[in-house]
C-alpha cells in the first residue's frame, strides 16, 4: 500500500545555518515582545526545532541566545551607516537614515528591547554592545565629514545627534509611527544640519565642515528646503545682527 502524500525533501543544515536559522527566529521574537517574555520553547517553537537543539547551540540558555541576537541585531545596524563618501552629504545621511529606520519599522515595539536596555536581562555585555552601535555610527558619520582628528566639539555634536536619532525612533514608535517615515528621515537630516550649523559658530574645525558640505548641496536639495522654510520664520532675527 502506498500513500499519495508528497515526500517533503529534506537537507541537514550545517552548523552556521542552524545557528542563523535559530538566531533568525529569536530577533523575530524580540522584535515584538521583550527578551523576558521569550521563552527557550518559543524560540525553538519558531524555527521549527526541539528545545535540546536550541541548548546544543546556546547552552548558556537564553542570556546567550540574546546577546548573541543582539550581535546581530548590532552589526545590522552599524552597517546602515556605512555610504559611499560620494554626492552631498545630506544624500548620504538620507539613505544611511533610511535604512535605520526600516530596522525601526520591521523590529517596531521589540526596538527598545533589542537595543535600549530596559530590559532584565540586560548585563554589562548587551550594554557594551549597544554602546558599540552608537560609537560605531559616529565613526561613519565623521567619515563622511571628512575629518581626520575630530575635535571634541565635532564628535559630541556627532554623537548627540545620534542620541537624538535613537530617541526620535522610540517616540515615533510610542507615537503610533508618526509622522510618516520619510518626513521623519528629512526632518533628522535637517536637525544634523542645524546642530552642526550651531558647532561652526562656536569651532572652525566644525565651520569648514559646513562651508565642504554646503558646496556640494544643490538649490533643490534638503539644505536648499530647509532654508526656504526657515529663513522666513527667523527673518525678524536680522535686526539683532
Amino acid at each position: 500500500m502506498t500513500s499519495d502524500a508528497p515526500i517533503r525533501a529534506y537537507r541537514r543544515l550545517s552548523v552556521e545555518e542552524r545557528r542563523s536559522q535559530l538566531l533568525e527566529a529569536a530577533l523575530s521574537l524580540f522584535a515584538h515582545r521583550a527578551p523576558e517574555e521569550v521563552s527557550l520553547d518559543d524560540v525553538a517553537e519558531a524555527a521549527g526545532v526541539s528545545r535540546p537543539l536550541v541548548y546544543r547551540y546556546f547552552p548558556g540558555g537564553k542570556q546567550q541566545l540574546y546577546e548573541a541576537a543582539l550581535r546581530s541585531a548590532a552589526e545590522e545596524l552599524e552597517h546602515c551607516f556605512a555610504e559611499p563618501p560620494e554626492g552631498p552629504l545630506t544624500q548620504r545621511l538620507s539613505r544611511a537614515l533610511d535604512r535605520y529606520l526600516a530596522f525601526v519599522d520591521h523590529h517596531d515595539a521589540g526596538f527598545s528591547a533589542l537595543l535600549q536596555g530596559g530590559s532584565v536581562v540586560e548585563t554589562s555585555r548587551t550594554t557594551a554592545i549597544v554602546d558599540g552601535v552608537r560609537r560605531a555610527a559616529a565613526e561613519h558619520i565623521l567619515d563622511h565629514l571628512a575629518v581626520d582628528d575630530p575635535g571634541p566639539r565635532l564628535r559630541m555634536t556627532v554623537r548627540m545627534w545620534i542620541t537624538a536619532v535613537e530617541a526620535a525612533s522610540l517616540i515615533w514608535l510610542d507615537e503610533n509611527k508618526e509622522p510618516p517615515l520619510d518626513e521623519l528621515r528629512d526632518w533628522l537630516v535637517e536637525q544634523f544640519v542645524a546642530a552642526l550649523a550651531a558647532t561652526a559658530g562656536r569651532d572652525p574645525q566644525a565651520a569648514a565642515v559646513v562651508k565642504a558640505a554646503l558646496a556640494l548641496e544643490t538649490a533643490d536639495g534638503a539644505v536648499g528646503a530647509m532654508a526656504r522654510r526657515v529663513l522666513p520664520v527667523i527673518g525678524d532675527a536680522a535686526r539683532l545682527l
